[in-house]
């Protein structure tokens, strides 16, 4: 099968799309399809190209036998509303132009968010007359408003104009949540398009490790209960709720250890600062690869989404990654698709957002209750299986070869 995958994140970007997608590709290739990604230069979330990297017109490489096309975009900073649209629209023009140079593929596949992904990868289709297959990452723009990063107004029917119109185009769409069903029917879509294959992580990469003590020492973990946040600590999050929990915490002996980019992140350094919080560890963002060693400092792990309905449709994929890794997972946020997972799995303890007392008590009490914790992290690594990237691409694969096969019908 000749793959054309539309994506604006692609690796070594540090966000969980760059890799899900980037892994996924590469194990289409590793199984002998002919895979190409559109994408742009790394440059998320600090709005800089990464080194080693630059935003050429069109630059072509290998990756893993995945041929990488990366195009030139408007590059900004998440922030700011009008510029990141900028940057979303240049993506959309640079990847449908540079994408006609490229080999006539079976099938087009595009991720999103953000919108205009799926704008190129619809007019690419539509040129060429190929069947479009559209993933839904999340549902712009509804979270755009839950973030308060868009006030409702003529920007956002706009965007809701443009989500019917891919929804009702693609020839079949890919929910990463059971939750998104509905939305995606009301919004144009039918049912019997729609397959849901839930997100999951690389096994290979994700898996117990013995703890870097060296390291542990280093960041001043030694003999602490550690609660890690690994990941982008975006506006979707709400992690000041986790500062203020930690500022609650009467024992010296329990960190919060966060890792990774994010717009929110000055912003929560600065809380800790204010507040005096001195259980509070900030580490720079890390390669992939090395994320398995901060995993393995933690014992328990942090997921924390802002208290809204639109977040109860979304399932994190640091669940997935947490379960790989055998931790027992303190959940933060409104009941729906991913309290749903940690519960069913008995792999972690389920905490209300915006409730900074509930989460202090919580993670004092796993602190102090081995036994619990040990039972919830031997579930976790018992049902990482079950989320596997492997099961995931072959899930997206047969996701592709309906969408080939209504396009003949």
């Amino acid at each position: 099968m000749r793959i054309l995958f539309f994506t604006d994140h692609f690796k070594p970007e540090p966000t969980a799309a760059a890799s899900h997608i980037s892994e996924r590709c590469a194990l289409w290739s590793k199984w002998g399809h002919q895979v190409t990604a559109i994408c742009a230069a790394p440059n998320f979330p600090e709005g800089r190209v990464m080194a080693g990297y630059r935003n050429a017109w069109r630059l072509v490489q290998t990756d893993n036998g995945v041929r990488v096309v990366r195009v030139k975009t408007f590059i900004h900073r998440n922030e700011g509303f009008l510029l990141r649209s900028l940057d979303y629209v240049s993506y959309a023009v640079s990847a449908f132009l540079f994408s006609q140079f490229e080999p006539r593929p079976d099938v087009v596949i595009s991720s999103s968010p953000h919108l205009f992904v799926g704008v190129a990868g619809l007019a690419y289709s539509v040129v060429h007359r190929l069947p479009h297959v559209l993933e839904v990452r999340d549902l712009w723009p509804s979270s755009i408003l839950a973030t308060d990063a868009m006030r409702p107004g003529f920007g956002f029917r706009v965007l809701e104009k443009l989500e019917s119109l891919l929804y009702k185009q693609a020839t079949r769409i890919i929910a990463l949540s059971p939750s998104f069903v509905g939305r995606i029917c009301a919004r144009g879509s039918t049912r019997e398009r729609i397959d849901v294959v839930i997100n999951g992580a690389n096994l290979d990469l994700f898996k117990p490790r013995p703890r870097n003590e060296a390291l542990r020492h280093e960041l001043w973990l030694g003999g602490c209960f550690v609660v890690g946040y690994l990941g982008t600590m975006g506006l979707a999050h709400g992690l000041e709720n986790a500062i203020d929990a930690m500022g609650l915490v009467q024992q010296d002996r329990i960190k919060l250890l966060f890792v990774g980019p994010g717009p929110a992140k000055g912003s929560l350094e600065a809380r800790a600062r204010a507040m005096g919080i001195q259980n509070v560890v900030f580490v720079p963002p890390q390669l992939r690869e090395k994320m398995p060693e901060y995993w393995s400092l933690c014992d328990a792990s942090l997921i924390h989404l802002r208290k809204s309905e639109v977040f109860e449709t979304v399932i994190p994929s640091k669940i997935f990654e947490s379960m790989a890794m055998g931790l027992p997972i303190i959940y933060v946020g409104p009941r729906g698709e991913g309290s749903a997972i940690v519960e069913r799995c008995n792999c972690g303890v389920v905490v209300p957002p915006a409730n900074p007392n509930s989460l202090a008590a919580e993670i004092q009490r796993l602190a102090s209750d081995r036994s619990t914790l040990q039972t919830l992290a031997a579930n976790s690594l018992s049902s990482a299986q079950l989320f596997s990237r492997h099961r995931q691409a072959e899930a997206t694969l047969e996701t592709l070869r309906r969408a080939i096969q209504a396009r003949i019908g």
